[in-house]
């Protein structure tokens, strides 16, 4: 870990029901930088490894890929839309009963750019740890554009999922 002192990321987080059953995990937070720079974080594998996730293969729009999260999970993925510096979605396990779709979108501001990552297709059950998941990756993506360290990764999710299992209760 670095001993540099991170930056805090204001992360707006919440949980959402659909009426098919599954349920929509929302992040949103603007971070200091311009939308070039956030997207090449989102989208550059050497980048992406610093606060989410290794990842291998054709990362063209209907290519397919692999990937290693700093969460554990691991599988393979599609990307559904590139729209570069502006929108980007992939689904996860494509085809399978667990497939989530995951979308970010960016937008310049005067203060920086603003990130909304949505997860959808989730089982409600499971909300409330995806929550917890992606506010602490959108940290550690904030960390990362300042050039520090991700958090312990499995630390800080346990210390958002009671948060997350609050948003969460009276979805299902």
């Amino acid at each position: 870990m670095s001993n540099q002192v991170q930056p805090t990321i204001d992360v707006h987080g919440s949980v959402h029901a659909g009426d098919d059953g599954k349920g929509t995990v929302r992040m949103e937070s603007v971070y200091g930088t311009e939308p070039e720079d956030l997207w090449s974080a989102l989208t550059e594998p050497a980048r992406l490894a610093r606060w989410i996730a290794e990842v291998d293969g054709d990362l063209r729009v209907g290519g397919t890929f692999s990937a290693s999260f700093s969460s554990g999970w691991e599988g393979p993925g599609r990307v559904d839309i590139c729209e570069p510096a502006r929108r980007l979605v992939v689904t996860l396990e494509p085809g399978t009963a667990d497939e989530t779709t995951i979308e970010a979108v960016l937008s310049g501001e005067t203060s920086g750019t603003r990130l909304v990552v949505e997860e959808r297709g989730i089982p409600l059950a499971e909300i409330s740890a995806h929550g917890a998941g992606w506010q602490t990756h959108v940290e550690d993506l904030g960390s990362a554009l300042h050039g520090g360290e991700p958090a312990d990764w499995r630390t800080r999710w346990i210390e958002l999922t009671p948060a997350y299992e609050d948003l969460a209760r009276g979805l299902g």
